[in-house]
């Protein structure tokens, strides 16, 4: 059994910050799970482009309000809490909170807590 808290997580190599969000790896690869977990604050007033074309990702709203914007077709969704936003087909997309907007998302395969967005907005498949 795993126990972590927020806490346990907070200054630690499983904080990542970047000027758009922080996220706070919870769940990692080396955890063996299958899967990871984060706890992701994306910042008001900001936007962020993504495209995870190597992982799968369900997203899930607990605070805050906003829009994702699916950059294939177009189509701009409200995020509020209880939405949740799947990406099932490695969709390009955009996150506009319009307050802090606070996601507990879970990505397949896990990730490793070292990942960085690169200039397509994705995470690199890291081994």
């Amino acid at each position: 059994m795993i126990i972590r808290t927020l806490e346990d997580v907070g200054g630690t190599e499983r904080e990542v910050n970047a000027p758009t969000w922080s996220s706070r790896r919870m769940i990692l690869a080396d955890d063996a799970v299958g899967f990871s977990l984060h706890d992701t604050i994306m910042r008001a007033g900001t936007e962020t482009m993504m495209w995870y074309k190597h992982h799968i990702e369900a997203v899930y709203c607990i605070e805050g309000e906003g829009e994702i914007e699916d950059l294939g077709t177009g189509a701009v969704h409200r995020l509020r809490p209880g939405t949740l936003y799947l990406l099932n087909a490695h969709d390009r997309h955009r996150v506009r909170p319009r307050t802090d907007l606070r996601m507990i998302c879970v990505f397949n395969p896990p990730c490793t807590g070292r990942e960085t967005h690169d200039e397509d907005g994705a995470y690199p498949l890291m081994k």
